[in-house]
């Protein structure tokens, strides 16, 4: 992989960029998930900010149900068939009029998005897979990135297909050099080594809840790359897990708390400078100056100075997306 172009754009000289994380329980619809998603970003624009983020599988939310409804996952179950044909009805083509509708709502308010999708091939080869997705669109609704999840975890395998590195980077926009990697992409080395050559002033770590694991990575992601890490966790109660399945002991009452949340927003030296927020709904803004990305960088630096090029050969392979 080439070096990291991070420095290449012009920019004044100590440019602020004002970012807004949605921490929000997902309505499990499609259009009703268009229509939240228009409410945050319209209060996350009211209040200055250049760029809006959402956690992983917002629309139309995270399919809990894997870890918390026995039964799942066994051959041939009619209720988990129903469940997962729902989810596809739900989800989003991006190539269609779903994703025309998120990139109206970034145009409409001069923002940038970053939205975690459950996403549905709606046609062509690979028609009827679904990816774990995360999309950017600028703020003149531009679709800038689209990443698939490389590898779904454990029981997500059943739901989802494998992604590729096409969307592995970074790029410009709202001012800065944005990337992203969702949920346990975050222990994959590799992939955090690719944006990290991409050059990332800020990252977006998208997470179904943001335990503290999850919180440990983030913090060791923000540390390693000397970047800003844009937390964003998502809610869920029990009440919102499929009435077909049966639920874990843990889960019985509607009101507990499924996902948790989490979201935060942390600094390049490791540091939150919005701590995570539990069990409710928030949206976290804060402004980040991104001289600390370049003085963060004076000690650490994975893709320039603080890497042996000579001792390591690195390279991200590319295949053409068949859908």
């Amino acid at each position: 992989m080439a070096p990291r172009t991070g420095g290449a754009v012009s920019r004044s000289p100590n440019p602020t960029v004002r970012v807004a994380v949605v921490q929000a329980e997902s309505p499990a619809t499609l259009q009703g998930g268009l229509l939240e998603v228009r409410r945050q970003v319209a209060s996350a624009a009211a209040a200055g900010c250049a760029m809006v983020v959402f956690g992983e599988t917002w629309i139309p939310g995270y399919p809990a149900w894997l870890d918390h409804c026995p039964g799942a996952a066994l051959w041939d179950h009619a209720p988990t068939k129903a469940v997962f044909s729902r989810l596809a009805d739900e989800s989003v083509d991006v190539t269609g009029d779903d994703g025309a509708a998120l990139a109206r709502i970034a145009a409409d308010h001069g923002v940038t998005i970053v939205i975690g999708v459950v996403e549905r091939v709606a046609s062509g080869a690979g028609r009827g897979t679904l990816y774990n997705t995360l999309l950017t669109y600028g703020a003149d609704g531009a679709l800038l990135n689209h990443h698939r999840k490389l590898v779904p975890t454990y029981t997500e395998r059943l739901v989802w297909g494998s992604g590729d590195t096409q969307g592995l980077r970074a790029l410009e926009t709202a001012g800065a050099r944005v990337g992203g990697l969702v949920c346990w992409e975050h222990w994959m080395p590799l992939a955090r080594q690719a944006l990290h050559e991409s050059g990332e002033d800020i990252h977006v770590a998208a997470w179904p809840t943001a335990h503290e694991m999850h919180q440990v990575a983030s913090r060791h992601y923000a540390f390693e790359g000397r970047c800003f890490v844009l937390v964003a966790a998502g809610l869920m109660r029990a009440g919102a897990l499929p009435p077909e399945l049966d639920r874990t002991e843990a889960v019985r009452d509607d009101d507990t708390w499924v996902l948790r949340g989490g979201s935060a927003i942390i600094g390049p030296d490791g540091n939150y400078i919005a701590a995570p927020v539990w069990d409710g709904p928030a949206l976290l803004v804060a402004d980040l100056p991104l001289r600390l990305v370049r003085e963060g960088q004076l000690t650490l630096d994975v893709a320039g100075h603080s890497h042996r090029p000579d001792c390591f050969s690195f390279q991200v392979s590319s295949v053409e997306r068949r859908s």
